[in-house]
């Protein structure tokens, strides 16, 4: 089971993330169509980017999925965060209360 603050990495592109809140659909957190590794972790052999998958992931977004996971993007990449075949989403900011 992954943990809040478990820092992840892509296996084929520069992706990474760190676990803001866990969930248990997050065991199956995918970059690019591949399953994520601890960072420090070796990329598997024959692994590549899915072109399904190719979107893309943005520096300092948070990213979620409809069971509550929530990730936070650390290091952007070419492939695009999914569980399963679901790609996460961006998690939409809070406007901020207007100061008169």
């Amino acid at each position: 089971m992954i943990k809040t603050g478990s820092r992840l990495a892509s296996q084929v592109c520069d992706t990474q993330v760190i676990v803001i809140s866990p969930a248990d659909s997050l065991d199956d957190l995918r970059c690019g169509g591949v399953a994520m590794v601890e960072v420090g972790t070796p990329a598997a052999d024959g692994v590549s980017l899915d072109d399904r998958f190719a979107g893309g992931t943005v520096l300092g977004k948070r990213y979620v999925d409809e069971g509550g996971a929530e990730v936070l993007v650390t290091k952007a990449g070419a492939g695009a965060l999914s569980v399963g075949d679901v790609v996460l989403v961006f998690k939409e900011s809070k406007a901020l209360p207007a100061s008169d």
